[in-house]
């Protein structure tokens, strides 16, 4: 039972905004009764899923990508399982938009971002990270499935047909960079994603519409890598 003074506490409290950003998002409201305590904690639970998804694609959004990312990294350095970061932009954006229109591109970018989420498994992380840019964390992924996995996302796409209302339906294709975390190794969500994007660079200078994989063999421990295991290891001592 709810107590009186929290519920005039409640009903004191201005959800306008909150209630209309949630139905403009299309949100689902709490099935209670207003301003119980059930109700606020659904409303709560609603914003904060909101915050956390791009509103286009349904995908998680940059802000909870990148601290996805970060413990990730966390993980990786605590248990030694591989993971590998994928980065993904879809080729040629610029001219779907300005021949088709932004309507049209954004119907690619969802499209893309389902065939994304249908290629991958329910514990990877994917992101719009930016307008036609991507990205997936993929956890305990052998270098051997890694490019399994992004070579099956790069077919999907390029198999994709989006229909925007023209005579003729739109087809697209994407590049994708990827890099291993090093495993048993201090490193930082800038590091990793400086390695994937310097695979994106290479698979857009060959040609674009493929996947280009940094070895999980020969990876290499970078100079700051050391330095944060080195400073890690002096605090240990201490």
């Amino acid at each position: 039972m709810n107590h009186p003074t929290s519920l005039i506490a409640a009903h004191a409290l201005r959800l306008d905004l909150a209630l209309q950003l949630l139905q403009q998002a299309g949100a689902m409201l709490p099935d209670a009764e207003p301003y119980s305590e059930a109700w606020l904690q659904g409303i709560l639970d609603a914003l904060c899923d909101l915050s956390s998804k791009d509103a286009l694609t349904g995908l998680v959004n940059r802000r909870s990508f990148e601290m996805a990312l970060g413990r990730e990294v966390d993980r990786v350095a605590r248990s030694g399982e591989p993971a590998l970061l994928l980065v993904l932009d879809i080729d040629h954006f610029k001219a779907i938009n300005d021949n088709h229109g932004h309507l049209a591109g954004d119907q690619v970018i969802r499209e893309v971002a389902r065939a994304i989420g249908q290629a991958v498994r329910p514990m990877d992380t994917v992101a719009r990270v930016g307008g036609e840019e991507f990205a997936i964390i993929l956890p305990n992924c052998p270098t051997s499935v890694g490019v399994i996995v992004a070579e099956r996302i790069r077919e999907r796409v390029a198999a994709l047909t989006v229909d925007v209302g023209e005579p003729a339906p739109l087809t697209t294709t994407i590049s994708i960079g990827g890099a291993f975390a090093p495993q048993w190794v201090r490193s930082s969500s800038l590091l990793w994603t400086e390695r994937a994007d310097r695979q994106l660079y290479r698979a857009k200078a060959e040609g674009r519409n493929r996947a280009c994989l940094e070895s999980h063999i020969d990876s290499l421990v970078s100079a700051e890598e050391k330095g944060m295991l080195f400073a890690v290891t002096q605090q240990d001592s201490e």
